[in-house]
C-alpha cells in the first residue's frame, strides 16, 4: 500500500477518462490523478500503459467488464470505491473514453454522493469522437451534415423493451454513432433499414480505436452484417452511419504513418523509456514498455556527495550518460546553491543524450567526441586538449561500468578518481503487464539501449517470437548481445535515442 494512504486521511475518487486508447489523448488531470492514487480501479478498454504513472505501491484492482465476463459486478464496484474512499484513500477510478458517456460514470457518482464520499470526475476524449477521426472520419463536416446523434446498441439486459427509436434514427439527419453493438449489427441494421434508413447508407465500424491496432470495416446498412461475419470482426469497436463515412479513403491520416503496424518494445528504465517511446508512436509504431532494468542511488552515497563537493578540484568533470548527469547535479544543488561554485572544471560529455541532459542544467560541454563509444573519447580528448599528462579528471559513472575509460585516460598521464553515482538493478515490477503481452502477442522489434537491458531482459527468459528483429543502440549494447548469443537486425549509426528511432524507421518502415 502506498504510504500515502492512511485512515486519518479524508478520501476521495476520481472518476477519471482514460481516453480512446491512443496514450497521447490522455488528459494532463487524469495523468496527475494516477500519479496521486493509493488505489487504481480500471476498466478493460484502458491502455494499462496508463498504469506506469502509478507511485509504487499503490494496490491496482481491475474490474474490467467484457460481454458476460464481469471481473465485479456494477454493484460491487459501487461498493468497493465506496470501501476504499471511506478508509482514506485517494481512489482513481479509470474509464474507457469519457466516464459519462455510457461509461456508467454517472451511476458511480451518484453511488458515492450517496454514501456521503468526496469524488470528482475528470473526462477524457470520448472515441465516439477520436474513434472515427483516426480512422479519417470526421464526425460532423459542412459538406455533409451538421448534426450528429450518439446512442448505444448494447441496453440493460433486464429491460423489457428496447429504449431506442429507430424510427427517429431512421430518419435522424448527420451522423449516427453506435457504441457497443457490433455483436448486434445485423439486428441493428435491419431494424434501421425496415423503419426507412436507405439501406445503401455508408456504415464504418473501427475496432480498438486510435491504437495502432485499429482496424476498419466499411460497407452499407445492407451489407455490414455479412462483412463482420467474414471478416470476423470482433467488439470492441464504434459503429459510424452517414454520408460522412466516403471520406475515409482521403483523410485516412493515421494508418499511414510510416511503423502504422509495427509493435515494437522498448527495454528502458520506466524514467526513461519515454522519449524512445514518443517517437516511434509518433511514426505509428505499437509501442509497449517492457522496463529490465531501474536506477538507484549508489551504495555509498557518503563517498560520491563528497567527490561532487570536491568537483571544483578538477580540470575535467566525464559524463557517460544522462543517469550520472542528472545524479551528479541533484547531489550538487544540496551541497551548493549556485553552479558557478563547480569551479574552472570542464565538462566531458559521451553522446548527443548525455549533453542534452547537460543543457537541461543550463551548462555546456567543453567537449563531445564525434563517437558515442568509450574507446574513440580519450584519443579524440588528446586531439582536443594536446596533452592528458598530469591533468585531473572526476568521472561520474554508473556502478557497473566498464575499465576502458579509466585505464586509457591513466595511461596517458591523467589523474583519475572515478564517483559511482548510481547503480542499475533488474527492475522487478511489471503493472502494466508487459510480460505477458510479450508472450501472448509477441513483437515485430525488440530495443536494447545499454548492455545491462540486454543482460537483465535475457536473464527474464522470455521466448523470443520466430522473425521479430532486434535493434541496438551502439557497438556496446551489440556486444552485450553477443555475448548473450545474439546478433542485432539493426543498429543504430548514431549511438542515441534519435539514431535509434532512424535506424528502426529506415529498417521497417513503409
Amino acid at each position: 500500500m502506498a504510504s500515502s494512504s492512511s485512515s486519518n486521511k479524508k478520501g476521495i475518487c476520481y472518476l477519471v477518462g482514460a481516453g480512446p486508447g491512443d496514450l497521447g489523448l490522455v488528459t494532463l488531470r487524469a495523468k496527475e490523478c494516477i500519479e496521486l492514487a493509493d488505489v487504481i480501479a480500471y476498466d478493460y478498454l484502458v491502455n494499462k500503459e496508463v498504469l506506469a504513472w502509478a507511485q509504487p505501491g499503490v494496490e491496482i484492482i481491475y474490474v474490467g467488464k467484457q460481454a458476460d465476463q464481469h471481473t465485479l459486478t456494477q454493484d460491487k464496484i459501487n461498493s468497493l470505491l465506496i470501501e476504499k474512499v471511506k478508509t482514506g484513500h485517494t481512489v482513481t477510478r479509470l474509464k474507457g473514453g469519457d466516464p459519462y458517456v455510457f461509461g456508467r460514470g454517472g451511476e458511480e457518482a451518484e453511488e458515492l454522493e450517496a454514501a456521503g464520499c468526496a469524488w470528482e470526475v475528470v473526462h477524457g476524449i470520448s472515441s465516439t469522437i477520436a474513434g472515427p477521426g483516426y480512422a479519417g472520419i470526421p464526425v460532423t463536416h459542412r459538406d455533409h451534415c451538421s448534426q450528429l446523434t450518439i446512442f448505444t446498441g448494447h441496453e440493460d439486459p433486464t429491460k423489457e423493451e428496447s429504449s431506442l427509436d429507430f424510427a427517429q434514427l431512421a430518419s435522424t439527419p448527420g451522423t449516427r454513432i453506435m457504441l457497443m453493438g457490433v455483436g448486434r449489427i445485423g439486428i441493428l441494421a435491419g431494424k434501421l433499414v425496415e423503419h426507412g434508413a436507405a439501406s445503401d447508407t455508408p456504415v464504418a465500424l473501427v475496432r480498438w480505436a486510435t491504437t495502432p491496432r485499429q482496424e476498419v470495416l466499411t460497407g452499407t446498412l445492407a451489407t455490414i452484417a455479412d462483412l463482420v461475419a467474414a471478416r470476423g470482426f470482433k467488439p470492441p469497436a464504434v459503429c459510424i452511419i452517414g454520408g460522412v463515412v466516403g471520406l475515409r479513403e482521403k483523410l485516412c491520416w493515421f494508418e499511414r504513418r510510416p511503423l502504422y503496424g509495427q509493435r515494437i518494445v522498448v527495454t528502458r528504465t520506466r524514467q526513461q523509456a519515454g522519449d524512445l517511446s514518443r517517437q516511434l508512436r509518433s511514426l505509428g509504431a505499437d509501442v509497449f514498455e517492457l522496463p529490465t532494468i531501474r536506477t538507484e542511488p549508489p551504495r555509498s552515497m557518503m563517498e560520491f556527495g563528497q567527490l561532487v563537493q570536491d568537483c571544483h578540484k578538477y580540470e575535467w568533470i566525464l559524463f557517460t550518460s544522462p543517469n550520472g548527469v542528472e545524479a551528479f547535479f541533484d547531489m550538487f544543488f544540496k551541497l551548493y546553491k549556485d553552479a558557478r561554485d563547480v569551479g574552472g572544471a570542464k565538462f566531458v560529455c559521451i553522446g548527443p543524450g548525455t549533453e542534452k541532459k547537460l543543457k537541461d542544467y543550463h551548462l555546456s560541454a567543453e567537449f563531445v567526441p564525434e563517437k558515442s563509444v568509450a574507446e574513440s573519447l580519450v584519443k579524440e580528448l588528446i586531439a582536443h586538449v594536446g596533452s592528458l599528462e598530469n591533468q585531473s579528471v572526476l568521472w561520474v559513472r554508473p556502478e557497473d561500468a566498464r575499465d576502458v575509460i579509466v585505464t586509457a585516460l591513466t595511461e596517458h598521464g591523467a589523474i583519475v578518481d572515478e564517483a559511482i553515482a548510481y547503480r542499475t538493478v533488474p527492475e522487478t515490477e511489471d503493472p502494466t503487464g508487459a510480460h505477458a503481452r510479450f508472450r501472448e502477442e509477441g513483437a515485430d522489434v525488440l530495443t536494447f539501449a545499454s548492455s545491462s537491458a540486454v543482460e537483465n531482459f535475457f536473464a527474464l527468459n522470455l521466448p523470443l517470437p520466430s522473425g521479430i528483429k532486434i535493434a541496438s543502440i551502439g557497438p556496446v549494447t551489440t556486444a552485450a548481445l553477443k555475448v548473450v548469443g545474439h546478433k542485432p537486425h539493426i543498429e543504430a549509426k548514431q549511438h542515441d535515442i534519435p539514431g535509434l528511432a532512424a535506424a528502426i524507421l529506415k529498417a521497417c518502415g513503409k
